[in-house]
């Protein structure tokens, strides 16, 4: 067994466990610090597999900023203690089927590529160029400008929205 095998199964025990404490967690504010756990253990598979821009962007933009929001959006709502939720009438029914569909992809993709190898392949070195990342800074100014600054209004527009559905009036009532 290989140092790269050995930090993968520790990692992979580390992203499951903040996982599971995020969806377990009974205070919001506790559950988004697991949530940032899990994205930078996502970053360190990124770098594992030979992609160091993808795991930057994904400390920057999803540990950094997002979370961020989100942690303010929970302090200022002060909903650090999330209610007993409604369970819906056929919810576990579509979360069985969901599951199922995500271990079926988990197990195309492990047993179904490079099955030769058992191993996915890392990308090209040239791939991880200078060159290549203004190509990626380019497509994402021009070609993709619409798409991201669309995310950017959905983000503050959700933002505002859970702010105004919680905002408390001065004299105690909704």
């Amino acid at each position: 067994m290989t140092i790269d095998q050995i930090l993968f199964f520790i990692l992979a025990a580390v992203a499951v466990a903040t996982a599971l404490g995020m969806v377990f967690s009974k205070n919001a504010v506790y559950s988004a610090l697991f949530l940032v756990l899990n994205f930078a253990t996502i970053a360190v598979f990124y770098l594992l597999l030979g992609a160091p821009f993808i795991a930057i962007s994904q400390v920057t933009v999803y540990a950094g900023a997002i979370m961020v929001l989100f942690l303010f959006v929970i302090m200022l709502l002060g909903a650090e203690s999330l209610p007993p939720g409604k369970v819906l009438r056929h919810q576990w029914i579509y979360a069985s089927g969901l599951a199922l569909i995500l271990v079926g992809e988990a197990v195309y993709i492990l047993l179904g590529r490079n099955a030769a190898t058992g191993m996915i392949d890392r990308p090209d070195a040239f791939l991880n160029t200078v060159d290549s990342l203004r190509e990626i800074g380019m497509a994402l100014f021009t070609d993709y400008l619409l798409p991201f600054e669309a995310t950017s209004i959905l983000l503050l527009v959700a933002m505002v929205g859970a702010i105004v559905l919680t905002k408390q009036e001065k004299g105690g009532q909704k």
